[in-house]
């Protein structure tokens, strides 16, 4: 399943991970008492193949992880963050809907504009 396609992240190698990837990382912070967080996971599982090529997409766990939320000043999960060249280029905190998700992703891998142009030519 998609699964596979979905890293799971922790503090020790984030920082490695950030500055190796060559595209963008995405990362959902969560925890397995969170009922939004665990309504949002099949939501990434099903859309990870679409994206494979074109951004890392990971999960780290709060509660087995502390540092790396408290670093990226993470209150309230889920969270989702974009990294691009090891910085913080998008936030998105609460559930989402699929579409939200792919705007939210689009958005940040393709450009503001890019995306705008795309979504008025009907892609």
């Amino acid at each position: 399943m998609s699964d596979s396609l979905v890293k799971h992240f922790d503090d020790a190698g984030f920082k490695k991970i950030l500055d190796e990837s060559e595209t963008p990382v995405f990362v959902d912070f969560w925890a397995p008492w969170c009922g939004p967080c665990r309504s949002l996971a099949p939501i990434i599982d099903k859309i990870a193949p679409e994206y494979n090529d074109r951004l890392l997409i990971g999960k780290m766990n709060v509660d087995e992880n502390q540092d790396t939320p408290a670093e990226y000043g993470i209150r309230g999960i889920p969270a989702m963050l974009i990294f691009k060249d090891g910085e913080v280029v998008g936030t998105k905190v609460g559930l989402v809907s699929e579409k939200e998700l792919k705007v939210f992703i689009e958005e940040h891998i393709r450009g503001k504009d890019e995306h705008a142009k795309s979504e008025e030519e009907g892609h």
